[in-house]
């Protein structure tokens, strides 16, 4: 028994070491993946043994994932070939080290193992949700946003941008008729309109450690990175100008609102870049330097995370001084943890005293929104993760009205 073993063992090494590449392996991936959302990789492995090899796979992922035990087990038929996928969701955005692709291969022996190491050392960048982009910017172009929650907008008014003149078509509103293009015409003749054009939104994300809060893995700050994206190609969309500030203690980035071919490309490199240093916000900084560069009256989404009422008083002398000049929007956020909270039961008195806190936290929130509509600045309280939705229908909203 020792003498077959041995020459079990001697024939298993031979037929793993015959051949110097016997496995070819290739990791597949996009270029940059997507913050916050599903990436797929996919793994090409081909089998150039003459028998069926059963393979296990350790791909050597990026530490941010923090992914310990990660394995694929497949076998392969000779000369056999196969795509093994799996999917990625990144949470913080940054360069990402891909490192070697492990494979052990066993023939049906099973004695031993070989190791082929696939040298595939790549590094990926992750930006800001460009899927989430891409998703509303084909709703858009289809006409298809009520699909992702964007409400339609009844027109209440006509905006002051005249278009065209044109023949009355039966549903036209009766006060857009021209009495005198009639009288010449012999038939109804009526005005159109468009959505005045030109508009200039900016999105102001405070990047002040209140917005290192995480929810579901991403900080407050990268859900207003990924809907700051979403937003400012739906206003170029819309024939508006979209412009970038960013700030905590100091202006980080300012980029000036414009709509040409290359405006979403530097404002995704420059999303991309943003970190925060944990200081406290200085939103007199952001007036005075609103003040000197933005000359034109704007449409400002203001991205922030108000806690206490008493942390908006500190702040809501700059804000009154914006809203003045310009159309104020503040997104803040609601605490999913403390719904949670007040949604259980409670079973004990330290229960008790902990749901009556959330409450006090939730109702903190509600008197913020009730001192922004004191001062006319109007406000989107929301969860993170609908955020962008929200923003869109505010944004729509206030186009469909003639408010900017």
């Amino acid at each position: 028994m020792l003498v077959l073993f041995l020459a079990a063992f001697a024939l298993n090494i031979a037929l793993l070491f015959s051949k110097k590449a016997p496995i070819r392996a290739e990791r597949k991936m996009a270029e940059r993946l997507s913050n916050g959302d599903d990436n797929k990789v996919t793994l090409y492995i081909r089998n150039s043994y003459n028998f069926e090899a059963g393979l296990k796979i350790i791909d050597e992922i990026p530490f941010q994932f923090q992914i310990r035990n990660f394995e694929i087990k497949i076998s392969l038929k000779p000369s056999g070939e196969k795509f093994e996928s799996y999917i990625l969701r990144p949470v913080e955005r940054g360069e990402y080290n891909f490192g070697l692709l492990n494979i052990y291969v066993n023939h049906p022996i099973g004695l031993i193992n070989r190791r082929i190491k696939c040298d595939f050392n790549q590094i990926v960048p992750v930006y800001p949700s460009y899927i989430q982009l891409r998703k509303f910017e084909l709703l858009a172009i289809s006409n298809r946003l009520t699909e992702a929650g964007i409400k339609k907008i009844r027109r209440v008014s006509h905006t002051l941008e005249f278009d065209q003149i044109r023949e009355y078509v039966k549903g036209d509103d009766f006060r857009t008729i021209n009495w005198k293009a009639t009288a010449r015409k012999s038939d109804l003749m009526v005005n159109q309109y468009q959505d005045e054009k030109s508009q200039q939104v900016y999105c102001l994300i405070d990047m002040g450690r209140t917005m290192e809060m995480p929810f579901n893995g991403l900080s407050l700050l990268d859900y207003a990175v990924n809907s700051s994206l979403v937003i400012s190609n739906i206003a170029m969309y819309k024939q508006d100008k979209a412009g970038l500030l960013t700030f905590s203690k100091n202006i980080h980035t300012i980029l000036p609102a414009d709509r040409n071919k290359i405006q979403m490309h530097r404002i995704l490199e420059a999303l991309y870049r943003q970190k925060t240093n944990f200081d406290e916000s200085d939103f007199e900084n952001v007036y005075t330097t609103i003040k000197r560069k933005i000359k034109q009256r704007s449409l400002l989404l203001l991205f922030t995370n108000f806690e206490w009422e008493v942390s908006l008083s500190r702040q809501m002398r700059f804000l009154r001084q914006l809203n003045n000049n310009h159309l104020l929007i503040v997104i803040f956020f609601k605490n999913t943890e403390v719904n949670s909270l007040i949604r259980e039961k409670s079973g004990s008195v330290n229960d008790v005293y902990v749901k009556t806190i959330a409450e006090k936290l939730m109702f903190e929130k509600k008197l913020i929104v009730k001192e922004l509509k004191k001062y006319g600045i109007q406000s989107i309280l929301t969860e993170p993760e609908n955020l962008t939705v929200n923003t869109i229908n505010k944004y729509l909203e206030l186009k469909a009205m003639g408010k900017i």
